[in-house]
This record gives structure tokens, sequence and C-alpha cells, in this order.
């Protein structure tokens, strides 16, 4: 399959002038939106995993593709040397202003930092602490064109805190660089009869109003709520602008507003998918006087948003009124040219030198790490990884073990709370193996998922074909003149905490002395199976 033919399949664009929820159909989690000029910007959450906080572009929203991240490394260094999956980066806000991008986000053990650049390809600067603290999460910045003052809103995690269903706000510096109050709590949602988790804003002006688009409810069960208020620090009134209905799209909530060149208005948001984690569907959003309301009774004059089909998911519409772009949609097969990898691709941890050897050729030649952690690939920050795609797919890659370290292994991964991967060992007779193996959420080790078979060529082509509810079907070929053969059982990805399933490739070692070797991947692939109708 060529690149565009790849595009193709994953694109949402239906080529007649319609899309198909969602338009990105991978763990895209807690997007936010920004146009600039006739280009469209997104970010998301990161989490613990490096490059992080991706940057996505597009000129119809429905066609995106990954142009880059804003962050190179997590920091502090010290702190993201191991994984840490569900810490890092939460809910980005992106914006643009005094000609530059911005991207506020909490990390929920920190506080709230910023990064900002002239252009969204960077340079980046490092993230700078505006705001110190546990369980401060969700920021986001608006700088109020018609008075040039600048604020500052946030949520709160309880796990971190204590606190939780409060949104706070700030007065900001106009640099961004500081705060200039103590804060103020204005949105309660313990005030609210039937609003809980309140979390995620983002913050706007609009026709003489502060707005606040902010989600409650949880992220499985939740709706959108839009507040609205005169003054910045309140007193907000409420209503609910977007829940799931009768609609198959669960907890459609949290995301970001947009208006085109054109005048249109589009609301991005995610919807829970579980082991697909956060994929990214866009509403037709409008302002009308009155609307719905099942959270406030009071009346009072101007427009309120409108998501959607009166307040429920879209499973599909007409295209904005842009002009028609080619399909397209973030990349996932990589030949690694020269031993570099492609922008989708991030490890699970802040990199080191020597993760990966560039070279003359095609290939991905990844050092066999030597680790303690050998029995457990959640535990390994070297594992390179990507999004697991949200339609069913088959997935592979050629690999060939260089390494004659005795226990030395590498292999193609599907990693979440549990795990399980395929690949080729080098055993204590020196000859090589294919190894099937896999572990639970509860388990601390992996476990084998079949018998090892011989691999005498010390290379092998794998496969996972992925189907409905990401259940994957293993299967591999070592060049033997049988083909594909099949090994092990089904089995059922998972989620991690806050963060959907990754596919990954590792190359690791047990402890020892000196150096382990390599392995070298070529050729990975991605084909959709399948596309729903």
């Amino acid at each position: 399959m060529t690149s565009t033919e790849a595009a193709s399949a994953f694109s949402a664009d239906l080529g007649d002038g319609t899309y198909r929820n969602p338009v990105l159909g991978a763990d895209w989690s807690d997007p936010d939106v920004v146009r600039v000029g006739d280009d469209y910007y997104l970010t998301a959450s990161s989490f613990g995993r490096a490059p992080g906080l991706p940057l996505l572009h597009s000129r119809d929203l429905v066609n995106w593709t990954l142009v880059g991240h804003a962050l190179q490394r997590l920091e502090p260094g010290s702190e993201f040397r191991t994984p840490r999956h569900d810490c890092g980066v939460w809910a980005p806000s992106l914006r643009h202003h005094a000609d530059r991008f911005w991207i506020f986000w909490g990390d929920p053990d920190q506080g709230i930092f910023q990064v900002n650049a002239p252009e969204i390809r960077g340079p980046w600067t490092r993230p700078h602490l505006i705001k110190a603290g546990k369980g401060l999460i969700d920021a986001c910045p608006l700088w109020d064109e018609e008075t040039g003052e600048a604020y500052l809103v946030h949520a709160w995690a309880k796990s971190r805190s204590g606190i939780k269903n409060r949104l706070t706000g700030h007065r900001m510096h106009p640099d961004g660089t500081s705060l200039l109050d103590e804060g103020k709590v204005i949105v309660d949602g313990d005030r609210l009869p039937g609003w809980f988790t309140l979390e995620g804003p983002k913050l706007y002006r609009h026709d003489g109003w502060f707005w606040i688009l902010a989600p409650a409810g949880s992220v499985e069960t939740g709706w959108q709520g839009a507040f609205r208020s005169r003054g910045f620090f309140g007193p907000y009134e409420e209503r609910i602008v977007l829940e799931q209905g009768d609609t198959d799209v669960n907890g459609p909530h949290q995301g970001g507003w947009v208006r085109t060149q054109n005048g249109e208005d589009w609301f991005l948001h995610f919807q829970q998918r579980g082991a697909y984690g956060r994929v990214v569907h866009l509403q037709p959003m409008c302002w009308r006087t009155g609307g719905t309301s099942r959270s406030s009774e009071a009346e009072s004059e101007g427009g309120w948003p409108v998501m959607g089909d009166e307040g429920t998911p879209v499973t599909g519409h007409r295209k904005p009124d842009l002009p028609p772009q080619p399909p397209a949609a973030p990349a996932t097969d990589d030949d690694f040219p020269g031993g570099r990898f492609g922008r989708q691709w991030q490890w699970t941890a802040n990199p080191q030198d020597g993760w990966a050897t560039h070279h003359s050729g095609d290939g991905l030649r990844l050092t066999c790490v030597r680790t303690v952690d050998a029995h457990d690939l959640r535990k390994l920050p070297h594992v390179l990884t990507q999004r697991l795609p949200g339609v069913p797919v088959t997935v592979e890659v050629e690999l060939r073990l260089d390494s004659e370290e005795e226990g030395a292994r590498a292999g193609l991964a599907v990693l979440g709370d549990a795990f399980t991967w395929i690949g080729l060992q080098r055993g204590a007779d020196g000859s090589v193996h294919l190894v099937h193996r896999f572990g639970e959420s509860v388990a601390d080790r992996e476990r084998d998922a079949a018998h090892p078979r011989p691999a005498p060529e010390g290379r092998a082509r794998l496969r996972i074909e992925i189907g409905a509810g990401a259940r994957c079907r293993f299967s591999y070929d070592t060049g033997d003149g049988h083909g594909f053969q099949p090994s092990g059982q089904v089995f059922a990805a998972t989620p991690w905490r806050w963060v959907g399933a990754l596919l990954g490739l590792f190359a690791l070692a047990p402890t020892g002395g000196g150096h382990a070797g390599a392995a070298t991947f070529t050729q990975f692939r991605i084909t959709p199976s399948h596309l729903p109708s």
C-alpha cells in the first residue's frame, strides 16, 4: 500500500463532501485546537511519553497530519527516566497570541507549565513553571483583546490534591510567565445539582461574555458543559451542550471550539473507547438564543452553543465549508531510513543516547539495552511506541536479532495494563528461537503464550491481526517455507489508566557487562483490514 493509499484508508474524509466520526481514530487524548489564518493546529495529552505534546495540522478539520512535537523531553529529567504512564502532560491548551504559539498544561505532580514558539514546528522554549503545586491540571490561558488583560483557568486532580469538581481562575501576566494573584474558585461543581468531575476547561471571549467550555461526569459517561459570565471571576451560569442521548458515542466531551475563516463554528472532542483510548470527533456547532438546558433555569440574553445534532453527537456530517484537501491521516508506516524513526513514534520515558543507532541504510537498529526488568515490558523506558489504530488492522514488521548475548531478545508488542509480544530470543545453546509471551495486569512478570520455535536464520516476519474490540491474533514467518503460522491465543488489548494501548518495538538483554548487540526492524506496516461503512 502506498502512502497515498494509506492516508486515504485511514482518513475520515468520505470523498463526497462528507466525513465520518471519529476524524482521528486513535488515542489523541484531550484535544485542543486553534486556527491561524487558513491553517488549523491540534495538540493532545502525551502523559509520560517522549517526545510529548504532539502537533497536528489540517486545512479542513477532517484530514490531519502529524507535523512534530513541542516537548522533546519531560522535565525534570530525573523524574522521567523510567515509565510514568499516567503522569506528565495532562490536557494541554493550544493558543496563538502575539505572533507566537503557546501551549499550557498541568503536570499533576508538579504544577502548570507553558512552552511557546514563533512557528508550529518550533523552536519551542523549554518548559516554564508558572504555578507550582500538586493536583493542578487542565490549564488554559486567555488574552483578552478588548482589555489587554490575561487570565488562566485550571482544574484539580483529587488523586494529588484531595480537591476535584471545581475550576480556579487567576489573572495572568500578559507575557504568560507568571500569575498575578492567589486564584479564586470561579465554578464550584459541588454547588451544581448533578454535576461531578468537572475538569478540562477551555477559556474564550465571545459576544461580550467570558466562556468556559468544560466537561463533567467522567470520561466514560460524561457530558460537555458551557459556562458564561460577564466578568471573568463570575458568577457563571451553565448549560449542558453535548451529551450522549440515544447515540453510541459515550461520554462526548473535553475539547476545543474553533471558528473557520468562513465564519462556521466547530467543536473537536474526545470519546473514550477502551483499549483504543480517546478518539477525536468533530461536531458542527452554532450559537442560539434559548437552547436546551437541564442544569440551569436561568434565561438570559444572548446565545448559547449548540453542538452536534441539537446537543447529541453526529456520526457523520458535511465537511466544513473550506477548500477541498487530499485525504490525510497521521503516519503509521515506517521504513526507518538511515535508522531514524518517524514522528509517530514515542519512547515510554525520556530517551538516552545509544538506544537507536543511525546508519546509511534503511531499518531501525535498536540496542539490546541491559536491564533488570527484562521480565516486564511495562517497566522499560526504551520501548518505541505508537498509538493503536481504532479500526481493524494488520500490523507487520521484519525483525533480525543481531545479538550473540544469551537471553537477548527483541520483538513487536501490544502494551497496556496487560501486555504481550512476539519476537526472537537468543538461547543458552546459541540458537535463536521465535518466542511469544504475555503478562497479565495483576502479574509482575511475563509467561509463555506459545511454545518457543526455532528461527535458524535469526530473523522473522511478525504479524498482529487486530480485530473488533482490539482482539489481537499473532503469527510469524521464520522463512522456512511454511509461510505465516499462528501463535498463541487471542489477546484482548487493554488500556493503561489514562492511556490507550500502544504498539511497541523493543530490544533488551539481561544484566551483565559489555555491549549486548542489537536488533534490526524493517518494513513496519499497518494495513486496514476493513473500515466501517
